[in-house]
This record gives C-alpha cells, sequence and structure tokens, in this order.
C-alpha cells in the first residue's frame, strides 16, 4: 500500500506564496510547496515590501532573482529500520513471535514541507505457522446450560485442530453473568446462594471471572471448564461488556503475548451497555481499567458498561480479533455490533454449541484474510491518502485503500499508512517520525542584533531583516508607535504633494510601502509608489504588444521591437523588394511596413506601377510566357 502524506495551510486562490504577506522566509515556506524566498540583499525594487521576496519560483527569476539565491527546501524521507519480512514454513526452526516480521519497513523519518505530499511504501506478508492466543469467553447464565456440556471438551478438541493452523496454539476460558445488583439479579439470600429455581442447583452470581489464563495445556482447560457451573440473572440482557472490557484490558492477566489474539464471546442473548447501570444506581462511567482481584472483577457495582466506541478503543489498541458466536436468535444485533468494531466476526451457534470449533476455524480464516490498516491520530494540518495494491492486482484508494482481502499465507501485498502505522489484529507496527520543515537552512546563519537592521532592531536572515518586537520597516529602522506620524508622512508625497505615495501604497516608517493588487502579477514600486508595470500602452490587447515588459509605464521592448508599445518591428526582411533593394528604393521601411515615397508605386514593396508605360504589356507577357512553356 502507497500512503501519500501531506501537510498544508488551508488553501488560499491566487499567488499563496503573495498572499502569505510573508515577513521572513521560515512564513514563506510554509505558505506552499511553490513558494520560494529570494535571499539576494539587493533583490528589491524601491517601494516593494519585504514581503515580495516571496513568490513562485519562475516569478522570482522571471523577476532577475537568480537560482542559488533562492531558498526552497525540499521534503525528504529516510528508512531507519528495514527487516525483512519472515520467510518461513511451518515444521522449520520455531521462532519467537517477536522474530517474526510480517510487515516492512518498521520505521520511517519523513520531512514534510507545507503542500508537498510524501509517498512511501509498505509491503506485508502474512507469515505462515504464526502463534495464536485466543481467549474462549461464555455467558453462564442459566440458558446457556447445555452449551457449558459440549464447551467441556472444547480445549483439547480445539488444540487438534488448530495444530493445522501454527504450531504454537493457546487458549484461555472466561465467563461472566451480569452485574450484582437489582435489578439484574435477586439480592434476597437465598436467591444470592442459589439464582436458579426449583431443586437446580446453581453457582452464585458473579460480573466476570478468568477461569483459565491463557495456557497451551488442553486438558487443563476442559479439567477448568469441567468445574465451573451455571449461574442464574433476572433480565435478558447480559454484562458481557464488562467482561469483554477487562479481558482486553488486563492483558498480564489474562497472559495476551504479542502474536494473533482472539476472543470468542459466546452467547444467546443481548448485551447491555453505557447507560443501562443507571437502573442499579450505576453513574459512574467506565474507566477502561483493569480491576481484577483474584481473578474476578471486583467493581462491577461501581463502574457503568463501556459504551460500544469505549470496546472499540481499547480492542483496537491491544490489537484483539473478537468473534463473536451467538445464537440464531440475536444474529441480528451482533452483526450491527460486527459493522462498529473493526476486524471483528459473527458466527451462528447451534443450540448446544456442538458446532463451536468450526465456528472458531470459519471466522479465523474469514479474520486473518483481510489486513486493515490504521493510522494513530495525526497532527493538525496533516493529511493522508491509501492506495492499495492486494492480491490479483487489485488496487483500491481513499479509505478501500486501507484494506486488502483473500490474503492466503506467504501472499505479498503492498500497503501505505502513516505516523503510528498499525495492521488491525496484528502485534506489529510501522513507527513514522515526522519532521515540519519550519524555517529556511539560512535562517541557521542568521545574525542577531545585525547593525544592518538600524543599529541592532533586529536579526538579519535570508538577505532581509526580522525585526525585534516593537520595531518595523524594511531596515527596523522605526518603533511601531511611530508609523503613523505627520512628519514621516511627509516624505511619503511626491513634489510635496498631497497623495500619500501616490495613493498605492502606505507610508510606513517615512517610506512607501506599496500596495499589492488581486493580480499577484501587477505591481506597484517606486520611492512613491508612483510606478507599476501594468499601465503601459497596448497592442493587439496586449500589454506592450506582448513583445516587451511594462516598468514604471514605460514598455521597455524585447529585440527587434520598438515603439511606445513594442509593437513596431525594426526588421526589414518584410520591405525587401525582388530586386533586394528596401522598398524598390521607391519608399521607406517602417515597422516592417513599405511606406511608398513615389506615388506612382505602391503595394507591400512599392514595386507596384498600374501608370507606367508597359507595366500592363509586360505582365500580359509574363502571363503568356508562362502559358507557352506550359504547352
Amino acid at each position: 500500500m502507497v500512503g501519500v502524506l501531506c501537510c498544508s495551510n488551508a488553501q488560499k486562490e491566487g499567488n499563496e506564496c503573495i498572499s502569505a504577506n510573508a515577513k521572513y522566509c521560515g512564513q514563506c515556506i510554509q505558505a506552499g510547496a511553490k513558494c520560494g524566498w529570494c535571499t539576494d540583499p539587493d533583490f528589491l525594487k524601491q517601494g516593494e515590501t519585504v514581503s515580495t521576496r516571496c513568490d513562485e519560483l519562475q516569478s522570482l527569476k522571471s523577476r532577475g532573482c537568480k537560482d542559488e539565491m533562492i531558498a526552497n527546501p525540499r521534503g525528504e524521507q529516510k528508512i531507519l529500520k528495514n527487516k525483512m519480512v519472515t520467510n518461513r514454513r511451518k515444521g522449520t526452526d520455531k521462532l519467537r513471535p517477536e522474530d517474526i516480521t510480517q510487515i516492512q519497513p518498521q520505521k520511517i523519518s519523513l520531512n514534510l514541507r507545507s503542500g508537498e505530499p510524501q509517498s512511501f511504501t509498505l509491503k506485508f506478508k502474512r507469515a505462515e505457522d504464526y502463534p495464536i492466543d485466543l481467549y474462549y469467553l461464555m455467558d453462564l447464565s442459566y440458558s446457556m446450560k447445555d452449551d457449558l456440556e459440549n464447551v467441556k471438551n472444547l480445549g483439547t478438541s480445539l488444540m487438534l485442530e488448530m495444530s493445522k493452523i501454527t504450531s504454537d496454539f493457546r487458549i484461555g476460558f472466561g465467563s461472566f453473568v451480569e452485574k450484582t445488583v437489582m435489578p439484574y439479579i435477586s439480592t434476597t439470600p437465598a436467591k444470592l446462594l442459589n439464582p436458579c429455581t426449583g431443586d437446580q442447583n446453581c453457582t452464585s452470581p458473579f460480573s466476570y471471572k478468568n477461569v483459565l489464563k491463557l495456557t497451551s495445556d488442553g486438558k487443563k482447560f476442559n479439567t477448568l471448564v469441567g468445574q465451573q457451573h451455571i449461574s442464574g440473572n433476572l433480565d435478558s440482557p447480559e454484562g458481557g461488556f464488562d467482561a469483554i472490557m477487562q479481558v482486553a484490558v488486563c492483558g498480564e492477566q489474562i497472559g495476551w503475548r504479542n502474536v494473533t489474539r482472539l476472543l470468542v464471546f459466546s452467547t444467546d442473548a443481548g448485551f447491555h451497555f453505557a447507560g443501562d447501570g443507571k437502573l442499579g444506581g450505576i453513574v459512574l462511567p467506565n474507566d477502561g481499567k483493569c480491576h481484577l482481584e483474584n481473578n474476578v472483577y471486583t467493581m462491577s457495582h461501581y463502574y457503568d458498561y463501556p459504551s460500544i466506541a469505549h470496546l472499540v478503543q481499547k480492542l483496537s489498541d491491544n490489537n484483539i480479533q473478537t468473534i463473536f458466536a451467538v445464537t440464531e436468535e440475536f444474529q441480528p444485533v451482533y452483526q450491527e455490533l460486527k459493522n462498529l468494531i473493526p476486524k471483528s466476526a459473527v458466527g451462528t451457534l447451534s443450540a448446544n454449541s456442538s458446532n463451536v470449533i468450526n465456528l472458531i476455524i470459519d471466522a479465523y480464516n474469514s479474520l486473518s484474510s483481510e489486513v486493515i490498516l490504521e493510522n494513530s491520530k495525526l497532527p493538525e494540518g496533516v493529511s493522508i491518502i491509501y492506495t492499495s495494491r492486494c492480491k490479483n492486482g487489485i488496487i483500491s484508494e481513499g479509505e478501500n485503500g486501507r484494506k486488502c482481502s483473500n490474503i492466503s499465507i506467504g501472499d505479498e501485498v503492498s500497503l501505505g499508512k502513516m505516523t503510528l502505522f498499525v495492521p488491525l489484529g496484528f502485534t506489529e507496527e510501522v513507527e513514522i517520525t515526522l519532521n515540519f520543515i519550519c524555517e529556511c537552512e539560512c535562517h541557521k546563519d542568521g545574525i542577531e542584533n545585525s547593525d544592518l537592521c538600524h543599529f541592532g532592531n533586529g536579526t538579519y536572515e535570508c538577505g532581509a531583516c526580522k525585526c525585534n518586537d516593537g520595531r518595523v520597516g524594511r531596515f527596523c529602522e522605526c518603533s511601531s508607535h511611530e508609523v503613523a506620524t505627520e512628519d514621516m508622512d511627509r516624505t511619503c508625497r511626491k513634489d510635496n504633494g498631497t497623495d500619500i505615495c501616490s495613493n498605492n501604497g502606505e507610508c510606513v516608517c517615512g517610506t512607501c510601502e506599496c500596495k499589492k493588487r488581486e493580480n499577484p502579477e501587477e505591481r506597484y514600486s517606486g520611492q512613491y509608489c508612483q510606478c507599476d508595470n501594468f499601465n503601459c500602452d497596448r497592442s493587439g490587447n496586449k500589454l506592450c504588444g506582448g513583445h516587451g515588459r511594462c516598468e514604471c509605464r514605460v514598455c521597455i521592448c524585447d529585440y527587434p521591437w520598438t515603439g511606445s508599445a513594442c509593437d513596431c518591428s525594426l526588421d526589414n526582411s518584410t520591405c525587401m523588394a525582388s530586386n533586394k533593394q528596401i522598398c524598390n528604393g521607391r519608399g521607406t521601411c517602417e515597422c516592417g511596413t513599405c511606406k511608398c515615397t513615389d506615388p506612382k508605386f505602391q503595394g507591400p514593396t512599392c514595386e507596384t506601377c498600374p501608370t507606367c508605360p508597359g507595366y500592363v504589356t509586360g505582365i500580359l507577357c509574363t502571363v503568356l510566357k508562362a502559358c507557352i512553356k506550359a504547352s
């Protein structure tokens, strides 16, 4: 997958460099990727402000700034850790989970310039014989009695089936019922001892128990699960969300390793979620922390149920993939829940859970064949675009570019991501360090309190003065509270007139700073802003006829053009007569056109003379001669 990272300011219409009104180089380069800063100390014309040093690159060059004098830093990237993806097959030497690599590279450093995208590629390869931890979380309310009998032998049977997928498999078990307060359970002394009716012997109600930490001993699973007893509660929705939260955040107690983590959630009922705790007088939001004492959740009476969003966050943070094994009646409810939880699956549990092994295998194959990319929160102003190149050459972009499906063991796909990049359901991540280019290189050579900035009132950097607080002017020559005094305005009036800066600028610190035009290519200049580059004569509706440039309202023509609008060519080749004389010696060549001085002659080169003797005969002879040759 290819990731394209870009940091940018809000887009502006027109020339974003001019619009930035940058006072120093750093401000300029943050305005956009097209912006450069001219560091030539002699670049500015009279009346031009410091901010006009910032312009698009081509514009700076056309205004006379040489390439080597333009500050224009570019972004770059470095790969800091690039361990190859693991190629191993089942039956070969066993590797520790931390020695298996499925994503490459693992660490990247990016230098980002505002408005300039940086592209990078990540490679993902699903490893064979990858270790798996599976935790079976079961509803032990009374309606699940017959299911418990089938789950008691699950350990060894599931171990046997999973050995076809991985040689490193561990299994754990936990159970849940409900919060131990009214109205979820009956709190009468007798019901607290045995919540079931009649002669049924049930265990006391509880919220969540971690019965067996993850282990590779399938027989131990069978033994401990075989010792479990059904409990009971009053309402139909169960307290499963409390249990899921504890399984997700109590990593040490559950025994999660840094491998594929599967949570199988088995129930025949719906679920309570955030807000339902009010029924029992519980209003404190779930804190998302581990509260297991002797492997029992002790704060169910104190904290509300977690919200779906809170569960999604914690499951994602801990790279846990959830398989909901539920009865057909509650399929629609858990399908909706699956749509909210990335990397989760739903399977239909038979009435007595006899199909649970096939359900788990099918769900695992479905989950492991898809890789979805997730990134940590991006810094403000940074965006990312995804493009995935998946199996069979399938290319996707945007949100669909985050994932690839139908990935088999050994398949390799290209993926893209950023800042902390994590493939959901996998414990590996790519760390991307972002460094933002906020200053120009010449900033390092700046001279603080430089004499070039009016007795040390600023820092001289990148060919210009960066004024200290309270100072203004091109050379920081004025105090900011002096800029509008009448004495200073006097020096901004041409020929002691009444107009300040010719009405085309402002008097700042006794010096005219010319206004900016809506069209960034048009500029005022001059000591009194009396000049501009757009009010020259036109020809053919083009400024200076398209053959020159406008300086202080006068056309400076390119060779070989002349005239007030550069519409007069000095090239006389168009005036050359057939006898190699200019205008046949009968006129003058002006602006590439003959002006005949002999009244008898006319035509483009003064060679036509209708009244001259023999002129008509000569023409007729020429025509007949051509006809005779042709015959």
